[in-house]
């Protein structure tokens, strides 16, 4: 399934994780220093709804962001 929401065009970003050693400063230590750094991914909360498209029923990939935000309609459940 692809991490693309169909109806913001939300995808994943780009970071750095990044991991310190030591005391911080206001501890007593000599301050945290960087050991390393490494690429990773944030990947959207992407969720496969029954959604009303264009007056039919269908399943969309949708970003939570959207559906908490009223930008997709249900269909309604007889």
């Amino acid at each position: 399934m692809a991490k693309i929401c169909e109806i913001c065009g939300k995808g994943p970003a780009t970071g750095n994780r990044i991991i310190r050693k030591g005391l911080r400063k206001s501890k007593g230590g000599i301050g945290l220093h960087t050991t390393g750094i490494t690429r990773r991914r944030f990947l959207p909360n992407i969720q496969r709804v029954r959604a009303i498209v264009n007056g039919a029923t269908r399943r969309v990939n949708v970003c939570t962001s959207c559906i908490r935000a009223g930008k997709i309609v249900k269909p309604t459940s007889l």
